[in-house]
């Protein structure tokens, strides 16, 4: 601190100066000339009157300088990265902190996969900030790979890593008071932590029912509507914008210069392949900019608005005191970054990382050996049908993570449900895959537009069993056998041969493989997909993850069965009334 306080008062020579800088004040969104004196990673001075020496300096000349970028809410596993070569993807394009929630791995791993998330994190370039897994398994009905219960989460509490309580999906466990549900909340409370929301469809009394129990935050807004009632409530929401769930456009109308400072943006879930090519937050500040907001706004929200809501105190903005973290602009309205400094020093410049880290990578064995699909046979998918041939189907809609419930004529044969391509009703399976426990879920499936084959995966959010979707039977179960032997990732299959796939043994959710290697394979998986769906026009994979997390309306299928989430029941595929 002394040594802080005598090099603001110039008694001591700065580390580094970025000079003749315009740096976005985010607190009265306007612009200063000025330049960047940093010392111990943090920020001393913005001297406007060149005041200041330092051992290096540089020129931004007369460029715009903002606030390193935070995401507010991501599940690092999306990007089937670890979080150390997660982050050297995301610093090139600004992103400097991030807030993760690492329920997909500790669905399946619990406390050993936490901790491997918090080891591995610590040795990445950027700061990464966890919210402990509320819901695991995400609700009752279904098989996770782990329990994770207050007396579980709580010994994670003391780490500084840790922010509060991931967003807590089972509603009615809340609105219920469920005691275990009850005993997490109090636990983050009494911590004096954050509690992260997911408010899915919720009306009004039941997000007041939220707010009783210290939820301060929800993602899951898709019209301004919803936005504004959460911030009524005195909630943040934070704008998603990531490759399935696209809801930024829709949710800008909500934001107002008068309640703007109760906004933040974030990607929930993005893939590798997109988050190379454009980033995260910085594209969702490209593409408020595009649909009217003013760029001061937007870095706001990607900024204090962020740190302020997680309690960042010396994160999100570019003034006194706060962390050296800021990105040097070539282009304002498109976000086009020249580099990035990260606590002081420059880790990223043109598109590159300056210091690649080699990933010293140690995970434990079970992790590792995570996936355990049993034999099936043709019969084990077969969709019974007794009286007729009216059925639940799921309906998907393409760039969302939400379904509609319809009631459709399906075709079949022998008593059985056949695919049928033309009218786009294709077969779809949830397999327990963590402790051989035999328990499948079925349903018909429509809108993924699916010509031959078959696809599979394991990533399926939240317990992350096997989901397979397809064409016919025989590719379906070639899929699944070739996720077994992968321990894990994606698969895509036509005729019994494999078109493309990427393996993911890391609890059958991340790659070993370096982003540039694992890229190729994505590519490989996109063509296979093409092959097999010519018109394809949407993120085919996390669409299909998420049809088997029961807490997003309207209809999911989860190992246990199709799931009613209007109801919270499950339901028949069947339609056996009038």
């Amino acid at each position: 601190m002394k040594n802080l306080i005598n090099l603001s008062q110039k008694r001591l020579e700065a580390d580094f100066i970025l000079k003749n800088a315009l740096v976005a004040d985010v607190f009265s969104l306007c612009w200063r000339k000025a330049n960047i004196v940093v010392a111990d990673g943090k920020i001393i001075a913005l001297d406007e009157q060149d005041e200041f020496s330092a051992k290096r300096t540089e020129d931004a000349n007369g460029r715009y300088v903002i606030p390193g970028l935070i995401d507010a809410h991501i599940h690092i596993e999306s990007s089937m990265l670890p979080p150390t070569l997660f982050s050297q993807i995301l610093l090139p394009h600004g992103i400097t902190s991030v807030v993760t929630d690492p329920h997909e791995i500790v669905n399946v791993s619990g406390a050993k996969g936490m901790q491997f998330m918090l080891n591995d994190a610590k040795k990445a370039q950027m700061d990464i900030y966890f919210m402990l897994p509320s819901s695991v398994p995400s609700t009752s009905f279904e098989h996770a790979g782990a329990v994770m219960k207050a007396k579980d989460l709580a010994p994670f509490l003391n780490n500084q890593q840790v922010l509060g309580l991931a967003e807590v999906m089972d509603f009615p466990a809340v609105l219920n008071t469920s005691p275990d549900m009850l005993e997490k909340l109090s636990l983050v409370q009494q911590s004096n932590k954050i509690i992260d929301g997911h408010g899915a469809g919720l009306t009004r009394d039941q997000i007041r029912g939220y707010r009783a129990a210290g939820v301060q935050t929800d993602h899951e807004c898709v019209t301004a509507e919803e936005a504004q009632e959460r911030i009524k409530q005195g909630m943040y929401v934070l704008i998603r914008e990531g490759s399935a769930a696209k809801n930024l456009v829709d949710l800008l109308p909500a934001v107002t210069p008068a309640n703007a400072r109760r906004f933040a943006f974030c990607t929930d879930d993005k893939h590798l392949d997109e988050l190379m090519e454009e980033g995260s937050i910085n594209h969702a500040i490209r593409l408020a900019i595009k649909h009217g907001m003013t760029p001061l706004q937007a870095i706001q929200l990607a900024t204090l608005n962020v740190a302020e809501c997680y309690r960042l105190s010396d994160k999100g903005a570019i003034a006194e005191g706060f962390s050296a973290d800021f990105v040097l602009l070539d282009d304002l309205q498109q976000m086009k970054i020249a580099a990035v400094w990260k606590a002081g020093v420059k880790v990223a410049e043109n598109g590159e990382v300056l210091k690649e880290q080699t990933h010293d990578l140690q995970v434990d064995e079970s992790i590792l050996q995570s996936v355990n699909i049993p034999k099936l046979t043709e019969k084990d998918l077969a969709i019974p049908f007794n009286n007729g041939n009216r059925a639940n189907v799921i309906v998907i809609m393409p760039n969302q993570i939400t379904t509609k419930h319809e009631i459709k004529e399906v075709d079949v044969e022998n008593g059985v449900f056949i695919p049928c391509i033309k009218k786009d009703l294709l077969k779809l399976a949830v397999v327990e895959r963590h402790h051989s426990l035999g328990t499948k879920g079925l349903a018909i499936v429509h809108g993924f537009g699916l010509k031959k084959g078959a696809v599979a995966t394991t990533i399926a959010h939240d317990s992350h069993n096997a989901i397979v979707i397809g064409t016919n039977d025989e590719d379906m179960l070639h899929a699944l056998d070739a996720l077994q032997t992968m321990q894990g990732g994606l698969v895509v299959v036509e005729n019994g041969k494999i078109l493309g796939s990427l393996a993911l043994p890391i609890a059958g959710l991340m790659t070993t493989l370096q982003p540039e290697e694992a890229i190729l394979k994505l590519k490989e998986i996109h063509q296979a997909l093409h092959d097999i769906h010519p018109d394809l026009y949407f993120h085919f994979f996390l669409t299909l993850s998420f049809l088997s997390l029961p807490v997003i309306p309207e209809i999911k299928v989860t190992d246990t069965g199709l799931f009613d989430v209007r109801n919270f029941q499950h339901i028949p595929i069947e339609v056996t009334e009038l």
